[in-house]
């Protein structure tokens, strides 16, 4: 079936409906229009990182930490079992008469906006601080979730979220008005979603709470009409993030009604609301505010999305799906894999991988040793199978290792116990680390601390970060039990960088192992002892707690991310070591028309069997304003045997050359660039990390031609 004929079906069935019925289609939580046999449908659901809140499911790793993963070929195969998932339990759920919320097929998920501040609590939703690193993953995800099958019906639909300009900070997120520049715009906060509307064509795309310069998302005329609609002709369905449009008139004063809000998301193209401000739509149709084809217009897109999904076909192809399906041991097999491939190495003094044979006690201490908090991150499915770190190290660990365990502190309370003192823990970690001969310092973050505004525990700074160090009785245990002098492994359970350099020359080796899903102990304990190599690459800049950010409310990139900051970070972007050494040779680069080929020979010199992460920059050698340091034009993911060459080869286009002037537009500058390929990035402190630099080659630019 044609995608124009799911089209006229909706518009034939919205004809069919009074204005009032057609109305009351347009809020989250549609009812039913029994007369029809149009059943009641609830649009709100979540797919992350796995189906969320509907009960068991896979969970897989959080998308940060999909992100460092750096193939969006593995994310792919991630979507599709989650979009298999989903189906079952849909299935299931319609059988038994649910409709309640989370058990649909329109699902408000991936998240991509940028990563621009290390501060943002829901930094962790999202694919990194790199726009085309977002905008691949992200490609990857929303195609994954939106298979065909014969009849053209999609699986599940996917949502691009949120549109735009929107990375916190959360604390004043509904009455916040972004004010990027038109420069920042076209650079950084935008291609994430025009290549997911125009390449991965998104169903759906959810407005964000805030304003950009002094216009509310959700009736954004710029945003949604010209540049969506207009200029990347975006033919699904436009929804609200959830009671957004009640801050038009409640914190943005934009309206003085909830009608006249309404009014205004409908008008500018918001076809669905999450909240109840569109009860008052027939409200704003009495007042004159909106027109009739203004809420059919609007009950069309959201039925097209209807019928490309099946829901009105009894012989939809998907409806077989069983719930048998869901959560299968293949499912958590990829979850596992998953895990090991987005956990990032970022220090060995040659401790790792463990050798067995000199190990006979092992310390796992730490409040992220025994939590599955730490797993899960946040907008997050259950499992019946929470591996924690501890977990997974005792069953790597087997009968022949004693496995010593202590909490060592409260993730972040000084006190664990009201009656006892501060540090009621830290004289049995210490204990644990001394009668052992490795210890594994379990640190960082979890949901309750890093999320949404009214999700995480954090009120403080309502779910965002007030620094990047860790939280004081964490600092505490990290000195208590580094004092013992026992080689320690740090690991690092969070969603966005922290500054743990203060216990670097102590530690032997830090892993950072994001919110590592349901066999996230399993996968650290099969890196520690080797069993797979490390291969993951940090998706965003972490930096120092130094006081050089800029603003966190200044939207700005000035200062931000490895493409614009001035100081050298505690570890960059694109970052990640190995168990094994890669020796790269013969760099070619040809131009055919506007295509640019580089390829290179990728050499396993090491002793293990690895996955590799190349690396493809641009950095235009001119001047221009307000230039990036070098920008990210290319990456492959490539596993090689050891012993081993690969030829890797990177197409790019002569787009990703442009730079982008202060009024927004494009241009291929005239003038010298040099295209670099290799492990990292090609900056000082990736240099001064690995002792190797990328190799490179020049091109010249004259006149729109690039040679």
């Amino acid at each position: 079936m044609k995608d124009i004929e799911f089209r006229k079906q909706a518009e034939e069935l919205v004809s069919k409906m009074t204005i009032e019925e057609a109305a009351s289609q347009l809020l989250y939580n549609s009812p039913a229009i029994e007369r029809l046999d149009i059943p009641e449908y609830n649009w709100w659901n979540e797919a992350l990182h796995g189906v969320a809140r509907a009960g068991i499911a896979t969970v897989f790793p959080q998308a940060i930490g999909m992100a460092a993963t750096f193939d969006p070929d593995f994310l792919f195969e991630e979507a599709k079992v989650i979009a298999e998932e989903a189906r079952a339990k849909y299935n299931m759920s319609r059988e038994e008469g649910d409709r309640d919320i989370y058990k649909g097929l329109t699902y408000w998920s991936p998240n991509i906006n940028i990563f621009r501040d290390p501060r943002w609590g829901r930094g962790h939703e999202t694919y990194g601080e790199d726009p085309y690193l977002t905008g691949r993953m992200g490609n990857a995800f929303i195609e994954g979730l939106q298979q065909r099958d014969e009849k053209g019906y999609m699986k599940i639909a996917a949502c691009a979220k949120h549109f735009a300009v929107h990375s916190g900070p959360e604390g004043i997120r509904h009455g916040f008005d972004a004010k990027p520049t038109k420069k920042d715009l076209e650079e950084t906060y935008l291609p994430a979603f025009e290549t997911a509307v125009e390449d991965a064509k998104a169903e759906a795309v959810m407005g964000a709470y805030n304003s950009v310069n002094g216009e509310p998302c959700n009736a954004n005329k710029e945003l949604l009409e010209k540049t969506l609609r207009g200029d990347w002709g975006f033919e699904g369905h436009v929804v609200s993030d959830c009671w957004a449009v009640r801050d038009f008139h409640e914190c943005f004063h934009y309206t003085k009604t909830p009608a006249e809000s309404a009014a205004a998301a409908i008008k500018a193209g918001c076809d669905l609301n999450c909240g109840c401000t569109y009860d008052y739509i027939l409200d704003a149709y009495q007042e004159g505010l909106i027109t009739e084809e203004d809420i059919r217009q609007a009950a069309v897109r959201i039925y097209t999305t209807r019928f490309r999904l099946g829901m009105f076909d009894k012989e939809c192809s998907y409806n077989s799906i069983d719930f048998s399906a869901s959560n299968t041991k293949e499912n958590k097999e990829l979850a596992l894999e998953a895990a090991e491939r987005s956990a990032v190495l970022l220090k060995n003094d040659g401790l790792l991988p463990l050798d067995r044979k000199n190990i006979k006690n092992i310390a796992v201490i730490g409040p992220n040793a025994y939590s599955s908090k730490a797993l899960a991150g946040n907008y997050n499915g259950d499992s019946d199978e929470w591996v924690t770190n501890l977990d997974g190290i005792r069953r790597a660990a087997g009968d022949d290792i004693r496995i010593y365990y202590s909490q060592g502190s409260d993730i972040l309370k000084d006190k664990e116990d009201d009656l006892a003192r501060e540090g009621k823990y830290y004289g049995e970690a210490r204990t644990c680390a001394k009668h052992s001969d490795v210890v594994i310092l379990c640190l960082g973050l979890d949901r309750d601390l890093e999320g949404e505004e009214g999700d995480a525990g954090n009120s403080d700074a309502s779910g965002d970060k007030m620094d990047l160090l860790l939280p004081p009785t964490q600092r505490r245990l990290a000195k208590e039990v580094l004092s013992v002098g026992k080689p320690t492994v740090i690991v690092l359970n969070s969603g966005s960088s922290l500054d743990l350099s203060e216990y670097e020359r102590d530690a032997s080796a830090i892993i950072q192992a994001w919110y590592s899903g349901q066999r996230g102990g399993d996968a650290l304990a099969d890196i520690l002892f080797g069993k797979v190599s490390p291969s993951g690459k940090l998706p965003l800049t972490f930096y120092y707690e130094d006081g050089n950010l800029p603003d966190f409310a200044d939207y700005h990139m000035a200062g931000r991310t490895y493409k614009f900051i001035k100081e050298k970070p505690w570890y960059p972007f694109g970052f990640g070591l190995s168990y094994t050494t890669f020796e790269y040779s013969s760099m070619k680069v040809k131009k055919d028309n506007d295509m640019i080929t580089v390829s290179v020979d990728i050499e396993n010199t090491g002793s293990f069997d690895a996955r590799e992460t190349t690396q493809v920059y641009i950095k235009y050698n001119g001047d221009a304003v307000e230039k990036p340091n070098h920008v990210l034009a290319g990456f492959a993911n490539t596993f090689i045997k050891k012993g081993d060459t690969k030829t890797v080869t990177i197409v790019l286009d002569k787009k990703q050359f442009e730079s982008v002037l202060e009024d927004g537009s494009r241009k291929l500058l005239d003038g010298e660039y040099t295209v670099f390929a290799g492990s990292t990035q090609p900056d000082e402190r990736s240099y001064e990390l690995t002792g190797k630099r990328p190799l490179e080659a020049e091109l010249t630019a004259q006149q729109g031609v690039i040679s």
